[in-house]
């Protein structure tokens, strides 16, 4: 039997928003990147945010945005110098992402970022729905997008009793509830409140049929790249025996010449040291 998709009448829309935006006035939370209207420090922001937990990216959003404040210091850096202010955040790619996306940004667009999620979208390292989220956020656009904290407040109040939900039932509803006025604050609230769902044990985007589980850290080769990473970050040279040997790892030759490939590491004659050169 075909799912009926929920059509809520404008008082229950209504009724949606004014709950949303109560919690969001009593139990708000305070952000760094809530304060600026700065597009290049919300950039940073949302692409540290990405499968990263909160806690863990405040501390080194400020000292990053301190370290590189603008997307002409980010583009001269090396990626040794951003790779190591991005220490601890994990997912390093994020990170020579970030460092690319500041190369386009000065050198195609005179140092200012596209307004627009499709131009955003064209940049390394963001799709669709990171474009759109930055246009919210930096420029206060009411564009339509969703993450995981939002597809859990809609699952939770228009999707009760299914058991699978798919985004494309869930963007309209977005679209319909969003509001035109302040997108910015109202992406917020529904942040904050998709985070306190989580926070009460609710696990709602296990329903989604975009839910896919994060893949375990202990064992993988993210780990072990992080750990090629962490023994290159003293600036030493290190030939590959010996980067074999310490990352206790069979997969260790393989990951070492994926991160040449990638930019973060360089080698000559079977010796490896962190990318020292800004990107040509």
């Amino acid at each position: 039997m075909p799912h009926v998709k929920p059509s809520p009448s404008s008082r229950s829309i209504r009724s949606f928003r004014q709950a949303i935006l109560r919690h969001y006035r009593v139990h708000g939370r305070k952000m760094p990147w809530r304060e600026t209207a700065d597009p290049y420090r919300i950039l940073v922001s949302e692409i540290m945010l990405q499968q990263t937990q909160v806690s863990r990216v405040t501390g080194k959003y400020e000292r990053f945005v301190k370290t590189f404040p603008d997307f002409k210091a980010l583009d001269a850096a090396s990626p040794a110098e951003v790779l190591a202010a991005w220490q601890g955040l994990g997912y390093n790619r994020r990170a020579l992402s970030l460092k690319k996306i500041a190369r386009a940004v000065v050198s195609r667009h005179g140092g200012k970022l596209p307004r627009s999620p499709e131009e955003l979208a064209k940049l390394p390292g963001i799709g669709y729905a990171t474009a759109s989220s930055i246009c919210a956020f930096a420029f206060d656009m009411p564009v339509v997008f969703i993450e995981t904290n939002i597809r859990t407040v809609f699952i939770h109040f228009f999707f009760k009793k299914r058991k699978t939900v798919s985004d494309d039932e869930l963007l309209p509803l977005v679209g319909r509830c969003l509001s035109k006025r302040n997108p910015r604050v109202w992406y917020w609230a529904l942040m904050d409140y998709g985070a306190m769902l989580k926070k009460s044990g609710q696990r709602l985007n296990p329903r989604s049929a975009h839910y896919v589980r994060q893949e375990r850290f202990e064992g993988s080769k993210r780990q072990v790249r992080g750990r090629i990473l962490r023994i290159l970050s003293g600036g030493e040279k290190i030939p590959q025996s010996k980067l074999i040997e310490k990352t206790r790892d069979s997969r260790a030759a393989a990951v070492l010449a994926e991160l040449v490939r990638e930019g973060f590491i360089e080698s000559e004659r079977g010796v490896f040291r962190l990318n020292r050169s800004p990107f040509p």
